[in-house]
């Protein structure tokens, strides 16, 4: 997979992640977790903890992909599954995270597209996504996919004393 990003003469590539890219993902991890809401935690992850996460998505044959410039992981993304249960087998639920310095190039984008792609040659029906609800351009970016908004579910989640409300999308990807 390669695309190009808007910087003059930078090739982007996106490729499965390997475990030396976990400093990196950490790092934009623990940024998204300390600067946005976009992931419901206020609790900055390990390398251990990024590392128990990639062996489980990998050993289950889910995908972790990153988007590389020159050696630098700009964004990372990946899919598990929705719920625990067997009756939601082919609905998955993604994530996607772009470092700071390289948002609105293009990335989050092009991380899933491919992740789009993936769950559909894996035979998985729907790729869910929950989205702050205040992120006006995630919910965009989704929306330009496909996705469709299914629900709001309001005041779900409490970081740094706010109350923030999930926004669930949808893609029917068969």
């Amino acid at each position: 997979m390669s695309e190009r990003d808007s910087s003059p003469g930078a090739e982007l590539h996106l490729r499965a992640a390997q475990v030396g890219d976990l400093p990196q993902i950490l790092a934009i991890h623990n940024d998204v977790i300390a600067t946005s809401n976009a992931i419901f935690s206020e609790q900055p992850d390990t390398l251990e903890g990024r590392s128990a996460w990639f062996e489980q998505r990998t050993a289950a044959g889910l995908p972790v992909l990153v988007a590389e410039s020159a050696g630098e992981v700009l964004g990372f993304a990946s899919y598990g599954p929705f719920r625990p249960w067997q009756g939601y087998r082919d609905t998955v639920e993604h994530s996607v995270h772009v470092r700071a310095d390289s948002r609105r190039m293009g990335i989050g984008r092009g991380l899933l597209e491919a992740l789009i792609a993936h769950a559909r040659e894996a035979g998985r029906h729907v790729m869910v996504a929950g989205i702050d609800g205040g992120n006006a351009a995630s919910i965009a970016l989704h929306r330009s996919l496909g996705f469709e908004r299914v629900g709001l579910m309001a005041e779900v989640a409490v970081k740094h004393g706010r109350r923030l409300d999930l926004v669930l999308m949808q893609l029917t990807l068969s």
